[in-house]
């Protein structure tokens, strides 16, 4: 074989992995859920539940965030509200103590361990018999539990993931790319719920039966893992589209990538440690979304660089090359001048998309690498806007 023909060769292998990726899985696991569908059985369902906000140093929001949690539309005597703070350090429990006289609980861990142990130590004081996580900047819908609830009437489901929109009321080129990008993940869950089981969850949005529930090891990506969790248990994880709640994006790429590269590398650990589940003799389906909507996902920057070098030494002997490589470069230029005009405070426009792509791929670069290098996240650091409170929020949903 020659050089240009391998080159040739590696250009259009790695641009048939990409087309599956965001072409061809979602057509798959559509079809899969139309053709064999596993309807979830709903009906009514009122049982004792446990809300468990997870907070370390929110003291911007969390009093806000209570008054949204009390609002929710649901028996009094069957609602448990518990803020699980991983050792925060400025008021966050001071204000959380404040709404004692309205029966909300405050959990604080003894030592700072992170997310996951926070979770984990409220899950076993918790009373509910469904146990509903979020976070400290997300708002709720009144109805958000009439929604969920009743897909628990299924024995087959051990959890339930709502849907979460994202706002941004400074239109940001971020904010723009991150919509756009989870308007297309809100797609494949859909989809993947119909078809066998979604693989994870918003983390600031998702209930989990009590005896479904197994404490985690402290570095688990939890939004992520609950599904495969439940799954080794013979259980589904299903999206409600009728549960829904917002949150405000990320606004500068900085943050962005940051948020992404700590979910990345966490997500790749947890692959790893239940790599048994990626053999679909074991799990099915389930295993096919998982590389598919996963490690492929994450390995798309790797057959980019491919299709790069592929195209650009097939240039050397045909114009068609040629101008795909031309293209590529355009393509990734137009999303370093959307770079540049975001870090300008300008408006990226169209430049949105590519910009966001391109900050997606390279966090999956820099996750993968954090990966392989042992690095480890157990504690996180809320990234957080400081010009937009989740007050300023909650007025622009009005």
């Amino acid at each position: 074989m020659t050089l240009t023909a391998l080159a040739q060769f590696v250009f259009w292998s790695s641009a048939g992995v990409i087309f599956y990726v965001y072409v061809g899985y979602p057509l798959l696991v559509f079809a899969v859920g139309r053709l064999f569908p596993k309807p979830t059985v709903r009906a009514a369902f009122e049982p004792p539940v446990s809300i468990i906000i997870t907070a370390y140093n929110e003291e911007r929001d969390i009093r806000a965030k209570l008054e949204n949690t009390l609002s929710i539309d649901y028996p009094p005597e069957k609602l448990e509200i518990i803020v699980a703070s991983d050792c925060s350090s400025d008021k966050t429990d001071e204000i959380v103590s404040e709404f004692k006289s309205r029966g909300i609980k405050l959990y604080r861990q003894a030592e700072r361990k992170g997310k996951t142990s926070a979770q984990n130590m409220a899950v076993e004081r918790a009373a509910g018999e469904i146990i509903l996580f979020s976070d400290a900047t997300t708002l709720y819908e009144t109805d958000v539990l009439r929604a969920m609830l009743p897909n628990f009437a299924d024995k087959t489901v051990g959890c339930v993931a709502g849907k979460l929109v994202y706002v941004d009321a400074s239109d940001s080129s971020v904010g723009k790319g991150a919509r756009s990008y989870w308007n297309y993940e809100t797609f494949l869950k859909e989809s993947e719920s119909r078809a066998c089981s979604l693989i994870g969850t918003s983390g600031c949005l998702y209930s989990v039966r009590k005896s479904a529930y197994q404490p985690m090891y402290p570095e688990a990506c939890s939004d992520f893992f609950i599904a495969t969790l439940v799954y080794k248990q013979g259980l589904r994880t299903v999206y409600e589209p009728a549960a829904v709640c917002t949150e405000e994006t990320n606004r500068h790429s900085g943050k962005e990538m940051q948020m992404r590269v700590r979910v990345i590398s966490q997500t790749f650990n947890d692959l790893w440690r239940n790599r048994e589940m990626l053999n679909p003799l074991r799990s099915g389906f389930f295993a096919v979304e998982l590389v598919s909507h996963k490690i492929l996902r994450y390995g798309v920057p790797f057959f980019l660089i491919l299709m790069l070098l592929g195209a650009g030494l097939a240039a050397f002997h045909s114009t068609f090359f040629l101008f795909v490589f031309a293209l590529q470069i355009v393509f990734y230029l137009t999303a370093l001048i959307g770079w540049f005009l975001e870090k300008n405070e300008n408006k990226a426009g169209i430049l949105a998309i590519p910009l966001y792509f391109v900050l997606a791929n390279s966090a999956a670069l820099l996750g993968f690498y954090k990966f392989l290098s042992g690095e480890r996240y157990a504690r996180w650091e809320p990234i957080r806007e400081n010009e937009l409170s989740i007050n300023a929020l909650d007025a622009e949903t009005r």
